[in-house]
């Protein structure tokens, strides 16, 4: 069987067993609350029996003989119940509401976890917006019915088979009259529940849909200020939010006549059993205050079950979010952890690719039985046109995919056999496409060691030539750099991220396209402080601009997934060949 045949609800039971313990507790005190509640209709029966009959009452028959024992025995008995309703609601509230509050914590930090153990392609693959749509809107309404659904449901069922057996003891005769709705309406509640689900699944992939379609614009604000776009998107976003509308206006149309169709059923068993039950006390074969009892109750069994189309709402729209985050939680994880640990202390950094194939999604082979060894210590520089597999073999070392063919060593060990978080902390990437957290820059050149004291940042910043203009922004390291570092250049940003990597101080630093938004300025400095960024590790350089790599040890060009030259700067230029015309484009010496 597989997880998507299994019912939410009992993929939700199943995930909150941890929780059984305070579940329990919880039944018990909506049970013990709905009993309490429903003793007041006995109370008002007791009081008009003791009106009526005086000392041939019930209560007189417990030897309170007098009309006044016997209403002080009712008032003292009224004081106890409504107390312990009172208690015993304080009780499920706060149990019920802590349940849902804990499960949905639970669920959006193990759901994000297990987010970030995906492959990359996954993300590739998938609207950012769907994904927040699940972690926030689809968990908080799992919330919002455990917070009233769960109780509603317990509280319907107590007073269903209470007062379905106070019925049958105290009027056999008439109780028919009461029970005939009540199959009736159980049965409307799942016939509108196997309706409603389809209805509430689409309503929950419409709101995907606007969520990813509202945070790529918020992102990409910029793009569509600068296209002048904004209409555009303002049309996209409104026909989003149209269908997200009509399917909320589908599930509500069908949703809403639950409630009247209902009320309808009981009317038919409350007017009932006043007709005839008022007959029967006319007969002489119901006594007067066992009469109002039945009247009392039957308003207490019956109208509770309008609530019904409320609680199916809940139930409906928490069931469709529980199916979307229970299947996300059961997406597999395919590149699993090795088990080898790898201590930083003791990485030369030795990186061998041998007869590698790799190919994104099925598509043809990017990388074709590449070979590479990368010697301790060296910094090597990888350069190609655009499309021949120079950053795909970075995602491969860091083991973002898994390569189809051939292996991958570090220091002799196959990447899938070292534990997945020693390889990824041995590795400093500085990507061309630099991200930046809504933070100051101290927490951004931090962040790959969140540990590092103010002048381990400082020194790093220094390093990768950025502390000048650190210097020169209104708070210094204390600067809020904005959501994705907005408020910077794009050379700023690219040089907190080296010096992000250099904190991080780890054994094998990969430069991706590391200089490609700063001006020539910056990328002189840069050029200048390689020496030390280099030093005492293995460094991998892809660049497009060769002038930053022109020190490397040995340059690789890469051409469709191959290497087709190799050699040093002055060498490969000697050659004239691929690298020959990269470098007279670059220069201006072509004819």
């Amino acid at each position: 069987m597989t997880s998507n045949s299994i019912n939410p609800l009992s993929r939700l039971l199943r995930y909150s067993h941890k929780y059984q313990t305070l579940i329990y507790q919880g039944i018990t005190c909506s049970v013990l609350n709905k009993l309490f509640d429903l003793a007041p209709p006995v109370l008002i029966g007791a009081a008009v029996d003791v009106v009526v009959q005086k000392q041939d009452s019930i209560i007189a028959s417990f030897g309170f003989e007098t009309i006044l024992s016997q209403l002080v025995v009712l008032s003292i008995l009224s004081f106890i119940i409504w107390t312990l309703e009172s208690v015993f609601e304080y009780a499920y509230e706060r149990l019920w509401r802590n349940i849902a509050q804990r499960i949905q914590h639970d669920l959006r930090i193990n759901v994000y976890s297990h987010i970030q153990d995906l492959e990359l392609e996954f993300f590739e693959n998938r609207s950012t917006g769907r994904l927040l749509s699940i972690l926030n809107d689809d968990i908080n309404q799992l919330e919002r019915f455990l917070d009233v659904g769960a109780n509603e449901i317990l509280q319907v069922l107590t007073t269903v088979i209470v007062i379905s057996i106070a019925f049958f003891i105290l009027a056999p005769n008439n109780a028919w009259i009461t029970i005939i709705p009540i199959p009736i309406i159980v049965w409307g509640a799942i016939s509108f529940q196997k309706l409603l689900a389809p209805r509430y699944a689409e309503v929950r992939e419409k709101v995907s849909l606007l969520s990813g379609r509202l945070t790529n614009n918020l992102t990409g604000i910029t793009t569509i200020k600068s296209f002048t776009t904004e209409y555009y998107e303002i049309e996209r976003v409104r026909k989003d939010s149209e269908g997200y509308l009509d399917s909320n206006q589908k599930a509500i149309t069908l949703s809403a006549a639950f409630v009247p169709l209902i009320r309808l059923v009981i009317l038919a068993g409350f007017t009932g059993i006043l007709l005839f039950g008022g007959l029967e006390v006319e007969k002489g074969n119901l006594a007067v205050g066992t009469y109002s009892v039945l009247v009392f109750m039957t308003q207490r069994l019956l109208w509770p079950l309008t609530r019904l189309g409320q609680t199916l709402d809940l139930y409906q729209r928490a069931m469709a979010s529980t199916q979307r985050v229970m299947d996300l939680l059961d997406t597999p994880i395919t590149i699993h952890s090795g088990e080898i640990s790898l201590p930083l202390d003791n990485i030369r950094g030795e990186i061998t690719f041998d007869h590698i194939t790799f190919a994104y999604n099925d598509r043809e082979a990017v990388i074709k039985d590449f070979n590479l060894t990368i010697p301790t210590g060296a910094t090597i520089a990888i350069v190609g046109s655009t499309g021949s597999g120079k950053s795909t073999l970075v995602k491969l070392l860091l083991r973002f995919y898994e390569i189809q063919k051939g292996s991958i060593t570090v220091d002799g060990i196959d990447l899938r056999e070292i534990v997945l978080y020693d390889l990824r902390r041995a590795i400093g990437l500085v990507s061309q496409d630099v991200f930046l957290f809504h933070g100051t820059v101290r927490e951004n050149i931090a962040y790959g060691n969140t540990n590092a004291t103010d002048g381990e940042v400082m020194h790093s910043a220094k390093i990768a030539e950025a502390h000048e203009f650190i210097m020169e922004l209104p708070q210094g390291y204390d600067t809020i750099v904005g959501e994705r570092g907005q408020k910077l250049s794009g050379g700023q940003r690219q040089r907190l991220s080296i010096a992000r990597a250099i904190l991080k101080n780890p054994p094998i630093l990969i430069l991706d396209e590391a200089t490609s938004a700063v001006d020539n300025e910056t990328e002189a400095a840069i050029a200048r402080s390689l020496k030390h960024i280099t030093e005492n590790r293995t460094t991998i350089m892809i660049a497009h601009r060769l002038s930053t790599i022109r020190h490397a040890d040995c340059i690789y060009v890469l051409e469709k997934g191959k290497i087709v030259e190799q050699g040093k700067h002055e060498e490969l230029v000697a050659m004239e060949g691929v690298y020959n015309g990269l470098w007279r484009v670059q220069t201006g010496t072509h004819e």
